[in-house]
């Protein structure tokens, strides 16, 4: 199934006409089956799309959640309607999210002693725990590629000087996760559609079965990352964690990757090697 041609970020700020229009073809909806979502009239709806009338904010928010943006992406409606923004993207700098990088801190703490991780829209890690910095060392120290890509988790797996060197199982790992990029395209997101682009340049990825949103067929319930640099092996499942109604678009784009091991012999090395450095577990820092 194909996306329409016109991207979100191509329309022009102002266009709330062609924004509406273009997340109504990406939901697939007729103007009749949105007016009926959205309990509006289809021929007000026509004449929101052609420019003939101007949405007030209640409208816009209808439509939004109509139509179930991401709250990135209701902020640009609102902002193509001429309306101030509502929903905060200051990201987990803001003052006023203290409490939440706490409780993120806390997540991250209580992982010990194995890798945890906060990913932001932009799938660039934010926050990690001392396991991540201390398990994944001996691999990230042998990284050639740019800093700045460095800190994105996905750059870190499809760069081929990354993590994809190291990793034992990459075609299947691989497979899977950029099902999760095609997914966050599918609900609006520009960003992952921009990272989309990016990991599509990298050598290997050519074929149409990379470029397409599929459902992988995966025999074990859980992904796993098998990683080897000599005879320093690890193998990880993990599980993603969002925040529950937030109203912070930043914070809704927010996950937290936990990292636990799929073998004994992973386990043991993860509890050895805290116990060396055991100064550090009450610690998290940023990427």
């Amino acid at each position: 199934m194909s996306a329409p041609e016109t991207n979100a970020h191509e329309i022009p700020a102002g266009h709330f006409s062609s924004l509406l229009k273009h997340w109504r073809s990406v939901r697939r909806l007729t103007q009749i089956e949105l007016a009926a979502d959205a309990n509006v009239s289809a021929r007000h709806l026509c004449f929101l799309e052609t420019g003939r009338s101007q949405p007030s904010r209640e409208m816009v928010q209808l439509l939004g959640s109509a139509l179930d943006l991401p709250l990135e992406e209701r902020n640009a409606l609102h902002v193509a309607a001429g309306f101030v923004p509502p929903f905060g993207d200051k990201g987990l700098a803001a003052e006023n999210l203290r409490p939440v990088r706490q409780a993120l801190d806390f997540i991250l703490r209580q992982q010990e002693p194995y890798p945890g991780i906060v990913i932001d829209g932009h799938w660039d890690v934010r926050i990690r725990n001392q396991a991540s910095a201390r398990l994944l060392r001996p691999f990230r120290d042998s990284f050639e590629m740019e800093n700045s890509l460095a800190d994105n988790a996905m750059h870190v797996v499809f760069h081929p000087k990354g993590l994809r060197q190291f990793m034992v199982n990459w075609d299947e790992f691989a497979r899977q996760l950029i099902q999760i990029l095609h997914r966050d395209v599918a609900q609006g997101s520009r960003a992952a559609a921009q990272l989309l682009d990016e990991i599509m340049a990298y050598p290997g990825l050519s074929a149409a079965e990379w470029r397409l949103p599929r459902h992988p067929q995966a025999a074990s319930p859980v992904m796993t990352m098998q990683l080897a640099k000599g005879e320093y092996r690890l193998a990880f499942f993990s599980t993603f964690t969002t925040l529950a109604m937030p109203t912070d678009a930043a914070l809704q784009q927010i996950k937290i990757e936990c990292f636990f091991p799929a073998d004994n012999a992973t386990a043991e090395k993860a509890r050895q090697m805290a116990l060396q450095t055991p100064g550090d577990r009450d610690a998290t820092c940023p990427a």
